[in-house]
């Protein structure tokens, strides 16, 4: 008779085991930022907060003269992917509009 070993079986004394579930990685994000140029309007940049990054007239207005006067600022944060997006679609407008405003992201 083979003798097993006594942690692999439950000898009655109501040992209940939890188990773990694994914990889903949050993406990481990144914030998408306008840096400062010396061409392009101000009503332009506006324009561009609030089309693309969906700001309301007040807030726009806060984030360009925060890009204005301290030569960046952020727009949002979103995933890679979102940012990504967001980034090529900004700089692509920028330049169908003759301005050299230019739109990057970091990471977080």
């Amino acid at each position: 008779m083979a003798h097993e070993p006594e942690h692999e079986h439950d000898s009655g004394r109501g040992l209940a085991l939890e188990t773990a579930k694994p914990e889903a990685a949050r993406p990481p994000l990144f914030q998408v930022l306008l840096l400062n140029d010396d061409f392009t309007p101000m009503d332009f940049v506006v324009e561009v907060l609030r089309t693309f990054f969906n700001l309301d007239q007040e807030q726009a207005v806060q984030v360009m003269l925060h890009v204005h006067t301290r030569g960046r600022g952020v727009c949002g944060v979103f995933t890679r992917e979102v940012a990504e997006t967001k980034v090529t679609h900004v700089n692509e407008y920028s330049r169908s509009h003759q301005h050299p405003l230019l739109c990057t992201m970091e990471k977080l």
